[in-house]
């Protein structure tokens, strides 16, 4: 808690103090509340924080913030001071209501709406703890191919979780990718690392993005991962399919792109996620 003191008197709020708890906020950071008199904080800290952690993750938020169409928190201020990083955002709190759902599935697809000349990123950015490479492309397959899938199998082959048949196999899909997926979509804007655990309840009954790892993309990559673990309702997804209506061939494509988030979680959690990657290159191959 004394740390979580010294990082909050560097931003200069000039407000004292009166309680720190520490909170849930997932596995990869400590996470804790601020209460001073006059607000409340979220502060992230990480003690052996990747180059640009926060910088990162702000700079997802902020793209998202820009284009006004669905809520995140307001990044108060970050630092990647090593051995003291640290990501001070304003507190979110609410209690979920009937329209949530409903509000949730209507902004993201707003989001999705608004789009880029190429896909990918500018910069580098994570995914859990692992570097994200980016690069902006013209070509969808391409970017998805070079950039994401292929990122993770050299992961995998440097860690062995990658080899031998799952490798071949891989390798097969990935040489074939453009008569999967298309080249002709949007390059949406994109939260990149959308599962239940990442979006927050506000005043209200308000949604709220958190987390990002930003991209510009194939809007069905994002909603793909949606359904990989849950967490979205039949409401969330009628409600997006009102703004932005779901073409009938979703569901050809969703597992290609549902191998990419697991083939992360099996990079970074081991063979427990092996058997979901097999079938999906097996029926793929």
């Amino acid at each position: 808690m004394c740390l979580v003191n010294e990082l909050f008197e560097q931003t200069g709020i000039g407000e004292e103090i009166q309680q720190v708890k520490s909170v849930s906020g997932g596995s990869i950071n400590n996470s804790f509340q601020i209460q001073t008199v006059e607000n409340q904080y979220f502060m992230k800290v990480h003690t052996n924080a990747p180059q640009d952690f926060f910088h990162i993750e702000k700079t997802g938020l902020e793209k998202i913030r820009s284009t006004k169409t669905i809520h995140v928190p307001t990044v108060i201020h970050y630092s990647d001071e090593p051995g003291k990083a640290f990501l001070l955002m304003e507190w979110i709190d609410g209690v979920q209501t009937p329209k949530t759902d409903d509000m949730l599935g209507r902004d993201l697809a707003f989001l999705h709406q608004q789009t880029n000349s190429k896909h990918g990123f500018y910069s580098d950015t994570y995914v859990g703890t692992l570097t994200q490479k980016n690069a902006l492309c013209v070509s969808w397959v391409d970017y998805y191919r070079d950039y994401r899938l292929k990122n993770q199998l050299e992961l995998g082959i440097k860690t062995g979780t990658i080899q031998n048949v799952r490798r071949n196999k891989l390798e097969m899909l990935m040489e074939r990718l453009d008569t999967l997926l298309s080249n002709d979509v949007d390059a949406s804007f994109l939260h990149g690392d959308l599962w239940g655990g990442n979006w927050l309840v506000g005043p209200n009954g308000v949604p709220y993005l958190i987390d990002p790892s930003f991209l510009f993309g194939h809007r069905f990559f994002e909603l793909a991962f949606t359904e990989l673990f849950g967490g979205f309702s039949e409401v969330f997804y009628n409600a997006y399919n009102d703004v932005y209506p779901i073409d009938s061939n979703y569901n050809d494509m969703k597992e290609i792109y549902q191998l990419y988030y697991l083939l992360v979680h099996l990079n970074l959690f081991g063979e427990v996620y092996g058997a979901s990657v097999d079938r999906i290159l097996n029926r793929y191959n």
